[in-house]
């Protein structure tokens, strides 16, 4: 479902992670957006988005976000979600992570809103 409010867009994510669907995922981000996966990495483009992505579903993660607008203008907004991530890292053992994350959202030409730049380990990674 296209997100309709800056807000809406984590929610989406939320969604589509914890169905493990990385078409969903994938289509939450603008072709040329800029994701953080991990601190020290960022990766650009849709194809970057997309294999960093899935190299977090085979843990079969689920996730809670609680998103918040900080500040909106026109057609940009700042959201910044709070999230809890339990998954099965690669060693088989559980891994719990938390965060707050900076995103930059733009409203597309449809008027739904897409990622432009994802930060979820925050300003502090």
């Amino acid at each position: 479902m296209p997100a309709r409010t800056p807000e809406d867009l984590d929610r989406e994510f939320e969604r589509a992670l914890n169905a493990g669907d990385l078409d969903a995922l994938a289509a939450l981000y603008e072709p040329n957006a800029t994701l953080t996966p991990q601190p020290g990495t960022t990766v650009s483009g849709t194809a970057a988005i997309r294999e960093a992505l899935a190299g977090i579903l085979p843990g079969k993660p689920r996730m809670r976000i609680t998103p918040r607008l900080v500040a909106q203008n026109g057609d940009i907004a700042l959201v910044s979600g709070q999230w809890q991530l339990s998954m099965t890292g690669p060693d088989g053992k559980p891994v719990e992570l938390a965060g707050r994350s900076v995103e930059v959202l733009r409203r597309q030409a449809d008027g739904h809103w897409l990622f432009a730049i994802d930060e979820p380990f925050g300003v502090n990674a």
